[in-house]
This record gives C-alpha cells, sequence and structure tokens, in this order.
C-alpha cells in the first residue's frame, strides 16, 4: 500500500476541482415535492431556539419550552465540544486522531477566511456558482 503525500489546501483544491461544494449536491431542484427540511449553521448560530422550533414543526412534534430551552443548551456548541459522544473523543486515534485535528474546532461562522487565501477562495466561488446556478436556496457565510 503506497503512502500518500499530505497536501496542503492549494493542492487538495487544485485535486478535488469540480467537485468542491459549499453545498451538498442532492436533487433540490423540485425540493417543494419532496419533505426535506434545509438547516444552516449560520441560521443555528444566529438563533438556536428559532431553529429547534423549526425542526419541532417540521417533525410535527410539541414539547414544552421548558424541553425546547433544554434542548438549545445541550446542543449549544460548548456543550457539544465538550461532550464525547458529539467531539467524537471517544473514537480511537488510529480511527480519528485528534492531533490532527479535533472533530469540533471553533464554531465560528466565517472561519474558513483564515484557511483560504483570496485566489482559493475566488476558485472555490467560481466551481459554487457553476455548481449552484439553478438552485433558489438563499445560502449566505456571514451573520
Amino acid at each position: 500500500m503506497s503512502e500518500e503525500k499530505e497536501m496542503t489546501y492549494s493542492e487538495a483544491i487544485h485535486k478535488a476541482s469540480s467537485s468542491i461544494t459549499r453545498f451538498p449536491l442532492i436533487p433540490v431542484r423540485g425540493r417543494e415535492k419532496r419533505n426535506i427540511l434545509y438547516l444552516f449553521y449560520e441560521d443555528m448560530k444566529e438563533n438556536p431556539r428559532r431553529e429547534v422550533e423549526r425542526i419541532m414543526k417540521y417533525l410535527d412534534l410539541s414539547v414544552s419550552d421548558e424541553v425546547v430551552s433544554q434542548i438549545v443548551e445541550l446542543t449549544s456548541f460548548k456543550n457539544m465540544k465538550e461532550n464525547p459522544m458529539a467531539n467524537y473523543s471517544c473514537i480511537p486515534s488510529p480511527v480519528f486522531d485528534k492531533s490532527i485535528s479535533p472533530f469540533m474546532r471553533k464554531g465560528e461562522v466565517g472561519d474558513w477566511k483564515n484557511h483560504f487565501t483570496a485566489e482559493q477562495s475566488k476558485l472555490f466561488d467560481e466551481d459554487y456558482e457553476k455548481q449552484m446556478k439553478d438552485v433558489d436556496i438563499p445560502f449566505r457565510t456571514l451573520i
């Protein structure tokens, strides 16, 4: 088995070519005919309670305000980052090497800007535009 050379972000972007998108390419055209709930990290960070309530409505569930508040608290980035069942710290290193990068990093919207150069971001945005040209889902990268 040959060992693969570790790649830089730039090398990975060029190698991935047109497969880089900010959104998984599932059939989104005609999505109103499907039973799909779209959630966005930015919305969850901006107003987690609203998004939990959207999920509850989508699932046709009704719980008390107290339970919704507990869900919001227990699913906060801070709590999940400390939870071994959510942060993958209970997974053995041969399967997930946390010394390379933790599963949950900062929990900040837009942190990708600290890791991509302007050129990489431009390549990404150009490919994204091409891949998502027919999709009318409102995306945002900032709060």
